[in-house]
């Protein structure tokens, strides 16, 4: 094979490589990872590939201020001169594809959601003083406490392995259950963390919240209280039964909708 026939098959490969790289840009809130995923990893500008702890596919998701650490692997090609008994000639070695993977820091306080991911849902009440008040970190997507709001800061949730699990714009948060030494207290604080609640275990009943733990013989596992500042508490007592002073009974459910809506 002649060297310009060699050099135009280099140049071949390399609009083919060219090609391939521009069709597997991932749009806004694409899947780009997870188990099995063969498509493409790219994501659009302004965009990052998700990495989260659980094994869900990874979303493009927007960038945010928190630090990220990126590894290349550069593209690199070589010509090598081989000789052989009657001439020397020059054939391009294979190049090496760049590789980047871009992980975000924990913490938090990425730009959360305003249409739902598949695999999440809203939690809303459906009763009032709180009807269609949505559960919430204040400011949206950081760790704080628990807040039932408007569906403006509506957050996106899923149980994992018994978590409670809030997708933000990085790193997840997990809803957290004060674990009192007084154990027939009535109202259990509730908040965000980064770190996974190690007090009782959240689960579905239908679309229905519940929250248990073996040490407490709740009268209702679906029993929640709504607060001052309308700050969300796990109510271990009866529902609508004696309630705490400034607090409503709320029962809170799994929402489907495509956004948060009144």
């Amino acid at each position: 094979m002649g060297l310009l026939s060699v050099l135009a098959t280099g140049l071949s490969t390399t609009l083919l490589f060219g090609s391939v790289a521009a069709q597997s840009t991932v749009p806004a809130w694409g899947q780009c990872g997870g188990n099995g995923w063969s498509g493409g990893t790219t994501c659009v500008s302004g965009y990052t590939c998700s990495v989260l702890k659980y094994d869900d596919p990874n979303n493009c998701i927007p960038g945010s201020s928190t630090p990220t650490t990126t590894s290349a692997r550069p593209i690199s090609t070589s010509t090598t001169p081989i000789a052989t008994a009657t001439n020397t000639q020059t054939t391009p070695r294979a190049s090496t594809t760049l590789v980047t993977v871009t992980t975000t820091a924990a913490g938090g306080g990425g730009t959360v959601p305003t249409t739902l991911v598949s695999g999440w849902s809203w939690i809303r009440a459906v009763a009032s003083p709180n009807f269609h008040s949505y559960l919430q970190a204040k400011p949206t997507g950081t760790p704080s406490k628990a807040y039932l709001e408007a569906p403006s800061g509506a957050g996106q949730f899923k149980i994992d392995a018994g978590q409670l699990v809030h997708l933000t714009g990085s790193a997840s948060l997990y809803l957290n259950v004060e674990n009192p030494t007084d154990k027939t207290q009535r109202k259990l604080e509730t908040w965000f963390s980064t770190s996974k609640n190690t007090y009782g275990t959240f689960a579905f009943q239908g679309d229905t919240l519940t929250w248990s733990t073996p040490d407490i013989n709740r009268p209702n596992l679906a029993a929640w209280l709504v607060c001052e500042n309308q700050e969300v508490f796990i109510n271990t007592g009866a529902y609508l039964y004696q309630t705490p002073a400034g607090c409503f009974d709320q029962t809170i459910h799994s929402y489907g909708g495509s956004t948060a809506d009144l």
